[in-house]
């Protein structure tokens, strides 16, 4: 129960793929310059995402995929020239970067998602 209920898919939530933030974060994430329109393409998922909820869920779920068809175990490199730990914060960042809100019920630091502290993600 909770508001993150509502983002399973189990229950028929449809997670938003975020192709424009998995362009982005894999991008920054090796150093490269963001053109503008992946940067805007980006900010507009999560934003159109309505439920502010599971736009957190909805990024991890993006960086799963991104792992998974790269093939990238604990601790590696997930493109080179780019940790796992690194793709990991550039992805929870995405929100504050975008300036799209999300709630914080760990009270850490605001606009950052409260899995980004966390192994395993």
């Amino acid at each position: 129960s909770g508001p993150w209920s509502w983002c399973d898919p189990a229950t028929g939530y449809k997670v938003s793929a975020l192709t424009g933030c998995r362009a982005m974060v894999k991008l920054q994430c090796v150093g490269s310059q963001v053109p503008e329109a992946v940067l805007r393409d980006c900010c507009q998922q999560p934003a159109d995402i309505n439920n502010e909820w599971c736009r957190c869920g909805d990024l991890s779920s993006m960086l799963r995929s991104v792992y998974q068809e790269l093939g990238v175990r604990e601790g590696k490199e997930v493109l080179p020239g780019c940790r796992k730990e690194v793709m990991k914060l550039t992805a929870a960042s995405v929100p504050e970067v975008c300036k799209v809100p999300i709630p914080n019920p760990s009270g850490d630091r605001a606009g950052v998602c409260y899995w980004a502290a966390y192994p395993g993600v």
